[in-house]
């Protein structure tokens, strides 16, 4: 038995298309890689290397500072590497995208472009946290973007990726968005916390206290909420095969970024490492719930065999 796809104005096949086997390629790889960008650009921010490139786009007026390179400027340039291959990844995907739109889902080519609109203004503001000197709304608004480009590929990945319903989800749909919109906004909060160093500052000088706490008080909403989807998916004795196992994922994610996260107040960020894996299993997290509420979405679809 093979699963299928249901799509608007497309015919239904056991199999998808080459195309769109290209596309789900291309897509999940960009995810992963976007994955990676945000770890990244937390390593850069935790190692204070967030200027260790002067100039943008170059570095020290180079493609590649040879002469310059150590650990805080590797981590600026590798994290501008990367944006720039999934910046091309971008303009790839699009171009298939309109290319091959006859055959792909109508929505697909709309989707991709917006994906590249968001890619695009992503490197105007990584741009502008250098020339602006890391001025905090302008690094949370780089953040805030780069969750948006993943949640994009994580949609399109999602709705493209073959899947059998058994239309059973419920109000799991949309526990499950309400979950993932208040996972942003914590992790926005988070990124807040982070471009204005709240945490150093409430803890040595007793400054900007109350944004790290908006922070700690955060965590409240979206935990119940995502506890919620995790409780009402083990409830649900026919849930899709897709759907639990995302559930286990977004479970061990859960539990892993709140001993992430108690871990990194008690030892005042001190370690870099456990402060940088908290910034990527929310990013993590967020991703698996959005991930979850598609396929939810897509729970009352008819499979062919």
């Amino acid at each position: 038995m093979t699963e299928s796809i249901l799509y608007t104005s497309i015919p239904h096949t056991s199999q998808p298309s080459k195309p769109i086997k290209w596309v789900l390629w291309l897509v999940w790889k960009m995810a992963i890689a976007t994955l990676l960008l945000m770890a990244i650009g937390a390593a850069t921010r935790v190692m204070n290397a967030g200027l260790a490139c002067p100039d943008w786009p170059l570095c020290y007026g180079k493609v590649v500072p040879t002469n310059q390179m150590n650990l805080q400027v590797f981590l600026e340039w590798f994290h501008r590497l990367d944006a720039s291959l999934i910046g091309l990844s971008a303009i790839a995907l699009t171009g298939l995208s309109w290319w091959k739109k006859s055959v792909l889902p109508r929505w697909l080519p709309w989707a991709s472009t917006f994906a590249l609109c968001l890619i695009v203004f992503q490197g105007i503001l990584g741009g502008l946290t250098v020339t602006q000197l890391l001025r905090f709304d302008i690094v949370t608004a780089h953040l805030g973007t780069a969750l948006l480009f993943f949640a994009t590929l994580v949609i399109i990945g999602s709705k493209l990726s073959p899947y059998q319903g058994t239309a059973t989800v419920g109000k799991l749909k949309g526990i499950s968005v309400i979950a993932s919109i208040l996972v942003y906004i914590q992790c926005i909060l988070g990124g807040l916390v982070a471009s204005q160093w709240a945490a150093h500052q409430c803890f040595v000088g007793k400054q900007l206290c109350l944004v790290m706490n908006s922070h700690i008080i955060g965590v409240f909403p979206p935990t119940i909420a995502t506890l919620l989807v995790i409780i009402l998916s083990w409830r649900t004795p026919a849930l899709a095969v897709k759907l639990r196992n995302l559930t286990k994922m977004i479970s061990l994610l859960l539990l892993s970024q709140i001993l992430l996260g108690v871990a990194t107040f008690y030892l005042h960020l001190q370690v870099e490492p456990l402060t940088i894996a908290h910034h990527t299993i929310g990013a993590a997290l967020f991703g698996s719930l959005v991930s979850f509420s598609v396929f939810a979405s897509r729970d009352g679809e008819v499979s062919y065999q």
